[in-house]
């Protein structure tokens, strides 16, 4: 089943399907309990990547080789689940999540950063900081209702998402947006010449020498970073000096550089200028026109680096009334009705999330995907491109893999079974290595994760 979606993401940025052949693919939904798909959208989008390196190999010089992924291993690796020190690490916030409003109605609440948690606590009366507690957040919203704080949030610049239906999401323009939106989006920016990849060596891995700038945090954009790394790029991380992490980045930087710039700043500016000069690849999971304000959109990029791949990351889609609104996946979960599916699968008196963050995971992977998809049609026609993705074409994505019978029964497998354990720059991590396999190059991670700051801003020698 899983194969028919790996072919219809890969004719998104392909018409050869000939890579197809050597595509293997294991196991099949249920994997973990959901009664959505969740094992099939992180095996496509795994392959889909995997598959797109392994054709960028091949036009380097060297063979095609054979690509497996295994679909519990895949969907295990979008868990997010790690340890410190042999503790497990990650955990969220502890005003994070659902709460019932007056009239009966639901709304998620993301408070990981304390400036989104203070802004929440704010405007429902309630003194900012760590001591305010989920009961006095709960007391403060019988007043409202949740579309009446989802819209009185989303106007200060809140983090937060009513609960939806469906159907309730369906009679949103912003739904009717992304409904006619591919999946991927690749749209050519003006002329450039190719940029010739040169050959590999036999025992290189696919992007040996291809350089990504990741301008990305939380969670998708990298995971997507992540991916492309252990397919063998000189992936740079490049943090604000002003902007928190969350503690998912000792997972997420694995095989990655990591240095910080200050955009706001004519240092940072030119800084950034001089590092796109050679990059192939620039990753962006600012809201629309956010870094375009910062004179770094995808017209600019291409300007400084003709040729190059931009990757657009948001939460809701670059058009639509919904596309400057804040968005994580838990509560893109919740505003596009699949919370209140779930819950009501799993007869339960409240929403429920999905077992793993999958529209993040499953996004990030579509980004590696779409990025080295690029780099194809670069290779092939010249220009530079912009990438577009979101965590609502993702879920507009996985709705329409169907839902899975008896998904809700399997039993949670066991991911300590997966971990292996390496050296960081945070301590020792144990994390679930990459589930794709390679028949000749074994994906890996070069280098250990570090904190922001570690690197200077310049690529490597």
């Amino acid at each position: 089943m899983t194969r028919k979606h790996v072919e219809g993401i890969w004719s998104l940025g392909s018409s050869d399907s000939r890579p197809l052949e050597y595509l293997s693919l294991s196991g099949s939904d249920p994997v973990l309990p959901s009664s959505f798909a969740v094992g099939t959208a992180a095996q496509a989008s795994m392959a889909a990547a995997a598959l797109a390196a392994a054709e960028i190999r091949r036009i380097r010089g060297r063979p095609m080789q054979g690509v497996s992924v295994d679909m519990l291993h895949a969907t295990v690796e979008c868990a997010t689940y790690y340890k410190i020190n042999g503790e497990i690490a990650g955990g969220w916030d502890r005003l994070m999540g659902l709460y019932k409003c007056g009239d009966g109605s639901w709304i998620r609440i993301h408070t990981n950063f304390e400036h989104h948690r203070d802004g929440v606590l704010k405007l429902l009366g309630l003194p900012p900081g760590p001591d305010t507690n989920r009961d006095d957040v709960q007391a403060a919203l019988a007043d409202w209702t949740a579309i009446q704080f989802e819209t009185a949030a989303s106007n200060q610049g809140c983090v937060v998402a009513a609960v939806r239906t469906f159907s309730e999401w369906d009679g949103l323009e912003q739904a009717k947006v992304i409904a006619n939106l591919p999946l991927v989006e690749f749209i050519r920016i003006g002329d450039a010449p190719t940029r010739k990849l040169p050959p590999l060596a036999t025992t290189a891995s696919p992007l040996t020498g291809i350089r990504v700038l990741e301008l990305t945090r939380i969670l998708a954009g990298p995971v997507g970073g992540r991916a492309l790394a252990a397919y063998g790029a000189d992936v740079l991380l490049v943090n604000s000096p002003k902007l928190p992490n969350i503690s998912a980045i000792s997972e997420t930087s694995r095989g990655k550089l990591s240095a910080l710039l200050d955009l706001k700043t004519p240092i940072g500016k030119t800084s950034l200028r001089e590092l796109l000069s050679s990059t192939h690849v620039f990753m962006q999971g600012y809201r629309p026109g956010g870094i375009a304000a910062l004179g770094f959109g995808s017209d600019e990029v291409a300007e400084i680096s003709p040729g190059s791949i931009y990757v657009s990351l948001s939460a809701y889609g670059s058009d639509g009334p919904w596309m400057q609104r804040r968005g994580f996946d838990s509560l893109v979960q919740s505003a596009m009705g699949f919370n209140d599916a779930e819950g009501m699968a799993a007869q339960s008196a409240s929403p429920k999330a999905f077992p793993v963050q999958i529209l993040d995971h499953a996004t990030g992977l579509l980004m590696a995907f779409g990025a080295q998809m690029a780099l194809l049609r670069q290779q092939n026609e010249g220009g530079s491109w912009n990438v577009r993705v979101s965590l609502a074409q993702t879920g507009h994505w996985l709705r329409g893999l169907g839902r899975v019978p008896g998904g809700l029964e399997v039993q949670k497998a066991d991911f300590n079974e997966y971990l292996e354990r390496s050296d960081s720059g945070f301590g020792v991590l144990e994390a679930v290595p990459h589930s794709a396999q390679f028949s000749e190059t074994p994906a890996k991670w070069v280098r250990p994760s570090v904190p922001p700051g570690t690197n200077p801003a310049q690529w490597p020698t």
